[in-house]
């Protein structure tokens, strides 16, 4: 029981569960985006199976951190840049990521939704698929990032569970609120579309450090959340003003004339 008393633990303990919650939030913007296509009464169930099998997912992830890490060696080179399997993976992962946002973003400026379409609708399982694919890339790097700040697996464990849990309670808000704008859900997309590109640029080894990708996800939130303000500030004055209009009686009004 030392590790109670042991600062270093409790810092990567936090460390951790921040890098968690953060991977939880792609999570469930993504799990958003492809629940949404599903029936009505299935969308809900979608959003938290694919928290659940993520989380598990990340959880037997952990107990192969040995495996994990020998990733990071290096398998093969093409023209002088070489290629570990950690790498392969980040690749693969940033052109599903790329394709999947590339298709969405397609569907909403194309005006596909809601009008009769040769694609076929997506299934419950097939979202959920989709899910554990793309948090299998994140994983995968987000694993060797915990080896590198502790050696106990107990507090890799524990961060993913209260991530997890933490996006259980916050997840149907953040569903909600990324179905009900549709300017957000575009930036979503373009969020992922900024990440595929990022996991390509680190499959050829081109390391992007995180702090710059989120600060620009954070400031875009930002100037996103001030024009959601705006309009709701417009739509209410506006309703203010038709409620205060003098009320004219069509009757009258020709009776008058």
């Amino acid at each position: 029981m030392e590790w109670i008393s042991n600062p270093e633990i409790w810092t990567a303990l936090l460390t951790l569960l921040f890098l968690e919650v953060v991977l939880g939030v792609d999570n469930v913007i993504f799990i958003s985006i492809l629940a949404g296509k599903l029936p009505a009464d299935q969308q809900d169930k979608a959003r938290r199976t694919g928290l659940l099998a993520a989380g598990g997912m990340r959880i037997v992830l952990l107990m192969f951190v040995g495996w994990i890490v020998t990733l990071k060696e290096e398998l093969f080179e093409v023209f002088g840049v070489g290629f570990s399997g950690k790498e392969l993976i980040l690749l693969a992962g940033g052109l599903f990521l790329i394709y999947k946002a590339t298709n969405e973003i397609h569907d909403k400026l194309e005006g596909q939704e809601g009008h009769a379409s040769a694609k076929v609708a997506p299934t419950f399982g097939a979202v959920i698929l989709q899910v554990l694919i793309l948090d299998a890339v994140f994983s995968i790097d987000s694993v060797i990032t915990a080896v590198g700040m502790t050696e106990y697996v107990p507090v890799m464990v524990t961060a993913v569970l209260v991530s997890v849990a933490i996006m259980l309670i916050a997840s149907k808000a953040i569903y909600t609120f990324v179905n009900r704008h549709p300017t957000v859900k575009m930036l979503a997309l373009s969020f992922l579309l900024l990440i595929g590109v990022t996991l390509i640029a680190e499959g050829f080894g081109q390391k992007i450090p995180k702090g710059y990708i989120y600060s620009a996800i954070a400031f875009s939130v930002f100037v996103e959340a001030l024009n959601i303000r705006a309009k709701s500030k417009a739509k209410h004055a506006d309703e203010v003003v038709h409620l205060h209009e003098p009320y004219v009686d069509d009757h009258e009004s020709s009776s008058s004339s």
